[in-house]
């Protein structure tokens, strides 16, 4: 093979490449643009559907795996402008592309097999369902509609909500998924032959190769662990590892922030309630009870005030004395009623350490605490009044079930978000180890151990096959590919050498038992030719038992060649006996 044809494969093999790269990039623009319309589309028109998955089984079913899940998850992505909790269904977009691929890859994905197409359905609805009302019910809590499936499901009979959202939504995402499924695969029928096979996203770094080839090349068996296995291993440890960490680390801090926010939300909370109780009146308010001169007024605007935000659990006025708690203002809750003017609460344990701060009139931290009344945040706040003396605390608290449901929700979400992170890098870099380090490394495997040796012919096929890998990885694996190109070169030129080096030692061995040959017939006048004879006789013979099956792992056609070059000199031993014997006429006497 000449430079020229080389730098011609090099020049075809790249323009494959940029080809490829924008029918994939074509391909997903229209798989993202499909998502969109199609949902705007249902969307406008108001019918119970999605339909925003379609791109997704398109790019999936037409260019392969990885355009299949970075448009199931760019379209998650894109939502986020407009929906931030988006992000965390992309587990779902990231599964949907997995079973689409996997189906398609089998081939089952086609008319003429209509069971694994309801499969698929099912298998799609069973995620896209059953996933999609885990999430919410993780993130947010199961929001039922009265006018939904679920509530039909309820009236019919399934008095469990969460089941009854869990069945609804699969059912109807069965329709959904159905709708999909159909609209892509009549997209995909119509889709030219020619431009399916440009827009598969196969990622070749060589000559490609067929499937055939391409399963050869993947099941080369290996001694121990193969490179592929230890890259998966590393990388998955790795990604754990990273995952387990980041999401400890952003939980604990989002834990502190979501603390710190109800804590700055109970202060203002406080704050307001100090600003608008008249310090002066809580004595008189203290002993007059609610029938007091702006008791009433004040309390409705704590009502109010307790309404302006719904993590607040309770808000209270409390006069800090020796005996305990003397309620000012307690605020009726939907679960219980709120004590009255005057009564005395005791301390929880959770105080005992700041009594005497709190007799001073003293301001104290914010506390947690899991007595009486729940898990608490709670904010205390001094009122003073016009002599500057503490006359009692303006209270409030967050329960912090609350926050533990922010928290709750955050890890959730960062647990969905990490997953759809894995999966996508787990395949990227599957792909990228599949393509530019196992198939190279492994075709060039198969290609230098079935080398043959037996004549120039094979020896050429052997280089040509090697060369037409045309392995472009750019990096060391195609070094090595070159330096084993290089040394297949030399290996070739060297036996060549070799070749017709033996064949004139050949000849000139042939040559020398002809002329010891023609010394011996030069001597005896009664042989003439007969050397030449025994020669042509011998190979004649040699070559009809090999004919006939005779000694067949002696009569290989190098031993005939061998023996038949050889025979001119089986009466070489003349050239020691005596002129007078071979050339006497007549019979020898003893």
């Amino acid at each position: 093979m000449t430079n020229v044809t080389s730098e011609q494969l090099i020049d075809e093999f790249r323009r494959r490449k940029r080809e490829n790269l924008y029918y994939s990039v074509g391909l997903c623009a229209v798989g993202l643009a499909l998502n969109f319309t199609l949902y705007a589309l249902v969307s406008g028109f108001g019918l119970p559907l999605y339909l925003d998955m379609a791109g997704t089984l398109i790019a999936t079913m037409l260019g392969g795996l990885i355009p299949g899940l970075f448009v199931g998850f760019m379209t998650n992505i894109i939502n986020c402008f407009t929906d931030p909790q988006s992000i965390y269904y992309g587990i779902t977009s990231v599964l949907i592309a997995l079973a689409s691929y996997w189906f398609s890859s089998k081939g089952w994905v086609t008319i003429k097999k209509p069971h694994m197409i309801l499969c698929l359905i099912l298998v799609l609805a069973g995620i896209g369902g059953g996933l999609g009302t885990l999430l919410p019910w993780f993130l947010d809590g199961i929001s039922f509609d009265s006018e939904s499936f679920s509530a039909r499901l309820v009236e019919a009979g399934i008095d469990n909500i969460v089941l009854a959202q869990f069945l609804g939504n699969i059912i109807m995402d069965i329709l959904d998924k159905t709708c999909t499924v159909l609209i892509a695969l009549a997209i995909a029928a119509l889709v030219p032959q020619k431009l399916k096979e440009k827009l598969v996203f196969d990622g070749w770094q060589q000559a490609p190769l067929s499937k055939e080839q391409t399963a050869a090349a993947e099941h080369i068996s290996c001694r121990r662990v193969s490179v592929k296995a230890k890259i998966m291993l590393v990388l998955i440890t790795a990604l754990l590892l990273l995952g387990a960490v980041a999401t400890g680390i952003s939980f604990f801090l989002f834990r502190n922030a979501a603390i710190e926010q109800h804590i700055k939300l109970v202060q203002g909370v406080t704050n307001v309630m100090v600003s608008v109780i008249d310090a002066d009146s809580v004595d008189r308010w203290l002993a007059e009870g609610e029938s007091a001169e702006g008791y009433a007024e004040t309390e409705s605007f704590l009502c109010e005030l307790r309404k302006s935000d719904s993590d607040i659990e309770y808000i209270y006025v409390y006069k800090i004395m020796e005996d305990g708690c003397h309620v000012v203002f307690d605020l009726d809750t939907e679960d219980e009623p709120g004590a009255d003017p005057g009564d005395l609460i005791a301390f929880d344990e959770a105080f005992a350490p700041y009594i005497p701060t709190l007799l001073e009139g003293g301001e104290i931290e914010p506390i947690i605490s899991d007595e009486t009344y729940g898990w608490l945040l709670t904010v205390y706040t001094p009122i003073i009044d016009s002599s500057g003396k503490c006359v009692a605390y303006a209270a409030a608290d967050v329960s912090m079930s609350n926050v533990m449901s922010y928290e709750r929700n955050f890890l959730t979400g960062m647990i969905s978000l990490f997953f759809a992170f894995f999966i996508l890098i787990f395949v990227i870099v599957l792909w990228v180890v599949e393509y530019h380090i196992v198939l190279p490394v492994n075709t060039m495997s198969l290609a230098t151990g079935s080398f043959a040796y037996e004549d120039e012919e094979q020896l050429d096929n052997n280089v040509a096959r090697m060369r037409a890998l045309n392995i472009q990885t750019g990096d060391e694996i195609e070094n090595l590919y070159h330096a084993v190109m290089k040394t297949a070169d030399d290996s070739v030129r060297q036996l060549e050498d070799i070749r017709r080096k033996n064949e004139t030692i050949s000849k000139m061995q042939n040559a020398l038992i002809l002329v010891l040959a023609d010394i011996v017939e030069s001597r005896d006048k009664n042989t003439g030719d007969h050397v030449r004879k025994t020669a042509a006789y011998t190979r004649v013979i040699m070559k009809k038992m090999k004919e006939l099956g005779y000694y067949p792992e002696q009569m290989t056609d190098r031993f005939v060649e061998n023996v038949g070059n050889s025979a001119p000199l089986h009466d070489v031993g003349k050239i020691k006996v005596s002129d007078m014997i071979l050339n006497k006429p007549g019979r020898l006497t003893d």
